[in-house]
């Protein structure tokens, strides 16, 4: 102990007379570490499962005739499909509310020749066929759509009509479409469903899903 203790000193002094000779020191004087995030780090990317537990993912085939457009995206399942799920449209409502697409990456279609003919994609438009994944209860990352801000708690609306606030299949803190009846259903039975937050500047946020 006491020779840690002098090397220390022998330390300390070497370094003050190096400065008072005017010779160079070499060290850290001071810690400026909260100037390198001078701004909200990004939520993430639509369509990413953000919290590996607990969490649902159920591998579905996808509607050819109106497959899902995005990642994060809102989508239903019905008999007409057959068996795959499908974008929103009119007359859905949250009762049958399915899932939300989720982002894989890397991930690459399928191809008629062979699996390796199509490159590897950057998981930012899903396939047009074969299989997708469908968040069925957790946490995930969309984009926020319309104006109003989001919140922890609040609650989640789904377009299902295409409007001048919001995408089909996205998701929002409010009614919009002007009020139109049936252009957005508020997702009630689906479980606890709620933004956990507010959104980044970019409009991506965390949406807590059927928990």
């Amino acid at each position: 102990m006491k020779s840690e203790t002098l090397r220390r000193i022998l330390s300390l002094n070497s370094i003050r007379a190096r400065r008072e000779r005017g010779g160079e020191f070499v060290g850290r004087m001071k810690a400026n570490d909260a100037a390198a995030f001078p701004y909200r780090m990004g939520a993430g990317y639509s369509g990413d499962v953000n919290r590996t537990h607990p969490f649902d993912v159920e591998s579905c085939l996808i509607d050819s005739t109106a497959p899902p457009t995005f990642f994060g995206q809102g989508c239903y399942a019905d008999a007409a499909s057959p068996n795959g799920v499908r974008v929103p449209t009119t007359g859905d409502t949250d009762i049958n509310f399915y899932g939300i697409t989720v982002r894989p990456f890397p991930f690459q279609q399928q191809s008629n020749s062979n699996y390796g003919a199509v490159a590897l994609g950057v998981a930012g438009t899903p396939p047009s066929s074969g299989i997708i994944d469908v968040l069925k209860s957790g946490y995930i990352i969309v984009t926020l759509q319309g104006s109003a801000a989001a919140f922890k708690g609040s609650a989640v609306f789904l377009c299902i009509i295409a409007g001048t606030s919001g995408v089909v299949g996205g998701f929002s803190a409010v009614a919009f479409g002007g009020g139109a009846a049936g252009t957005t259903v508020a997702l009630t039975h689906t479980g606890q469903t709620y933004f956990n937050g507010p959104a980044d500047p970019s409009g991506i946020v965390e949406l807590a899903f059927n928990l």
